[in-house]
């Protein structure tokens, strides 16, 4: 193993290129070919297998008709009281004139005959009785000692309603065609009203009943079992699985309600067994049917495809080869490009590219040092800008230090003249700007926040007339919580400006927090106009960038500003939702990171 790992690791990557190529290819292929041709031979199977159960389902259906055929021409026969009538009277020896023979003749016995004549798959109807003052009137009507003749007879008159197999029709010794004929009989016993019995015979033909017996090949056998075990099949045809097939019937299960098949080794060859219960005949029909033919073509097939396979094979290695080696040409052209890139040199490209998979690799090179080269450029831009940021954010300080004094130099006034509102309410503007102008990184605890929008309403009480009022329900941790700056005064404002204006009343705005497994809620509710449900809706899509928004007021961009900067500091799953309800309320619910440690 050692020895193979070592002679492996030797070989050029060319080699072991080539040498996984056919290893991935070949041995798929291998398996795939294995299991495509057994997959052949089983469709080829089943296919046979489904052709046999509907050719033998075809065939047993028209033994079914061909039953009900010979059974509906025993009832008619039997139904036919006038006829019956006549039997009685010629076997009491009744004299007959001539003429109501010719009766007879012309209307009983025409009209069955008839019912012969019309139907192709019936070969004869006969009434055996025991009369002989009066001719037969054949075709239908004869002597019983004529019926002696047939070979169902030998032991007797059989029961009635019993079927008879195979046998020639010699009721007459210069019948045209005797011997010829293989004849199967429904055989029924009528018994007369003076109490003797007529013999019915209703014929057809074996080969019309059991078409497929009579037609055998040398890949197809048909043949019938009766209930007495002897078998009916063509005997002009020297069948090579009839003693195979007679133990596989003598095993047969008995009561076989549907078609059964099945796939087995007859004298060493793949045959197909379909067999069914013929009850109206009280037997069994079996038909053999031979895959030898399908195997064959699927064996053959399998062969040239291994003979073509293994030639492919040998081609394939060496394309592969020259292949592999045309792609790690380029392979190594961009290993010598990535080499410069490591000793610093940023402004190498690779010099060309195909658009395979090592193509593309260059292309991702290319744009990786591309994006490295704007990425550097825009990293020098960024520090200048926060450079300049920083000159900016000193240059408000020194403006709002001197604001300062001047509000602080009013309040000492308003204070000299007892003016104590207005000097609230510049101690409240001081602190608002104070919030707004100082320089500090972008997030903000939630307290300040508050202190702030404290400071604001302060101010925008002194505009109405009512009183709006700030109800806090917010846990100490959630004070310490970071947030980024001016993301909740909005939410305020929007408050007053939209849901609580309008009505001009004294009021309250509530701020609740909640803390949860990894985030906390601030939820802030006005007891405004509130809104409906499509309003809810039309806010909720601009807020989340679905529907444009626009500088004018109440289009909800003070909102989705603070959506968008909430999203861009903590996430996606972060950021701000509504609920309302028109008349009653407005809840913003603003969802942040939870951090423990600040608790």
């Amino acid at each position: 193993m050692k020895q193979i790992k070592r002679m492996f690791s030797s070989l050029k990557l060319s080699h072991k290129f080539t040498f996984f190529i056919m290893l991935i290819i070949v041995f798929p292929m291998v398996i795939f070919s294995l299991l495509f041709f057994e997959n052949i031979k089983d469709s080829k199977i089943k296919e046979k297998m489904k052709n046999v159960e509907l050719n033998f389902t075809q065939n047993y259906n028209q033994i079914q008709k061909n039953v009900e055929m010979c059974r509906m021409s025993t009832q008619v026969m039997i139904n036919s009281q006038n006829f019956w009538n006549y039997v009685v009277r010629f076997c009491e020896r009744e004299e007959f004139k001539t003429q109501e023979l010719l009766n007879f003749y012309q209307t009983e016995i025409k009209a069955l005959e008839k019912i012969v004549n019309t139907n192709p798959y019936l070969y004869q109807i006969r009434v055996y009785a025991d009369f002989d003052k009066i001719p037969e009137m054949m075709p239908i009507l004869y002597r019983k000692d004529r019926m002696t003749r047939l070979e169902w007879t030998k032991k007797g008159v059989p029961q009635s309603g019993t079927w008879q197999f195979d046998y020639p029709d010699e009721i007459f010794p210069t019948y045209s065609t005797y011997g010829s004929d293989h004849l199967v009989s429904l055989v029924t016993q009528n018994t007369l009203s003076n109490g003797m019995k007529a013999v019915i015979e209703v014929s057809t033909k074996m080969e019309l009943l059991f078409p497929q017996i009579y037609s055998p090949t040398e890949e197809e056998w048909t043949c019938f079992v009766d209930g007495s075990g002897k078998y009916y099949f063509d005997p002009d045809y020297d069948c090579r699985w009839l003693d195979d097939i007679s133990e596989v019937i003598h095993n047969m299960p008995e009561n076989l309600e549907d078609i059964s098949y099945d796939t087995m080794i007859l004298d060493g060859e793949s045959v197909v067994v379909c067999y069914k219960n013929v009850k109206e005949l009280n037997g069994y029909l079996f038909r053999l049917v031979s895959l030898k033919e399908d195997l064959t073509s699927v064996n053959n097939l399998r062969n040239i495809f291994w003979a073509c396979f293994f030639i492919i094979v040998i081609v394939l290695m060496f394309v592969s080869d020259k292949m592999v080696k045309i792609i790690l040409k380029q392979f190594y052209v961009i290993m010598n490009t990535v080499r410069k890139v490591q000793k610093g040199d940023l402004d190498v490209r690779v010099p060309s590219y195909r658009d395979d998979e090592i193509g593309e690799l260059g292309q991702q090179i290319n744009k990786m040092l591309i994006k490295i080269n704007q990425l550097m450029d825009d990293n020098i831009k960024r520090e200048v800008l926060v450079k300049n940021t920083e000159i900016r954010a000193l240059q408000n300080q020194i403006n709002a230090h001197f604001i300062y004094n001047v509000l602080e130099s009013i309040k000492m006034m308003a204070e000299v003249d007892e003016k104590f509102e207005i000097s609230d309410a510049v101690t409240a503007l001081g602190k608002l700007l104070r919030y707004s102008m100082k320089w500090v990184s972008k997030h903000v605890t939630v307290g300040d926040e508050i202190d702030y929008i404290k400071n604001y309403l302060a101010l925008i009480n002194l505009r109405f007339d009512y009183e709006i009022y700030l109800s806090l329900n917010i846990p100490d941790s959630i004070y310490e919580q970071e947030i980024p700056k001016m993301s909740l005064q909005p939410i305020i404002e929007n408050a007053i400006y939209h849901g609580i204006e309008e009505l001009a009343e004294d009021t309250s705005i509530y701020m609740k927090g909640i803390i949860f497994h990894n985030y906390c809620t601030i939820e802030i509710t006005d007891a405004g106009r509130g809104m409906t449900e499509d309003e809810i809706v039309q806010l909720q899509k601009k807020i989340e960038g679905e529907i444009e928004t626009t500088g004018s007021s109440g289009n909800g961009i003070g909102l989705k500003n603070v959506q968008d900067r909430i999203k861009i500091n903590f996430g996606e799953e972060y950021g701000i939702s509504i609920a309302s309800k028109k008349g009653c309320y407005t809840k913003v619910i603003v969802k942040i990171p939870y951090t423990s440690d600040n608790a």
